[in-house]
């Protein structure tokens, strides 16, 4: 069985298109994760607070992190996709966020595959108020579970969510190529 964290390349012409393994979805409190060892999605915990996920969220393969996890991504979609998706994505931004003392920063993406993205190149390209609902279910989606302290630190352009990208392959090739 295919592994989506090891097996699966980053990105067809990575860091610029990446695949974005969808854990969780827009609308949904479910938040799943891969777990590599079944290899599968497996229902976490459904979010203790009354917020919903303002995209796909998920992780790109063969990407590792400061928070020693896969790296995160949220893809903007009119319409959600299901657990174990494979989308490629154009990354346009990155939200910077701090949980619980750890850097777990957010790849901000869209489809490629999605014609209603195209106008979206960079993070000055989506609308405030989609930032603002981004950043509010971030700053909020833990508050009701006992000990969690999440604090968002802003956006930074796409440049930097490519930078990004690339820290996340080399610590991944780091560790377990």
């Amino acid at each position: 069985m295919t592994n989506l964290w090891e097996d699966l390349e980053t990105g067809p012409n990575a860091p610029e298109e990446i695949y974005a393994v969808v854990e969780c979805l827009k609308g949904d409190r479910n938040k799943y994760e891969y777990d590599k060892d079944i290899p599968g999605v497996m229902l976490d915990r459904v979010l203790h607070s009354n917020v919903h996920y303002p995209g796909d969220y998920g992780f790109i393969p063969q990407s590792y992190y400061d928070d020693e996890d896969p790296f995160d991504v949220l893809v903007l979609v009119e319409d959600s996709t299901f657990p174990g998706c494979v989308i490629e994505v154009r990354p346009v931004g990155l939200m910077k966020m701090d949980d619980d003392g750890e850097q777990d920063d957010k790849v901000i993406a869209v489809p490629i595959e999605d014609p209603r993205f195209d106008h979206i190149e960079d993070v000055d390209d989506i609308t405030q108020q989609q930032k603002d609902e981004i950043d509010e279910f971030f700053q909020t989606y833990k508050n009701l579970e006992e000990g969690k302290e999440v604090e968002t630190q802003g956006w930074e352009d796409k440049q930097s969510a490519l930078d990004a990208i690339e820290h996340a392959q080399d610590l991944y090739n780091e560790n377990f190529a």
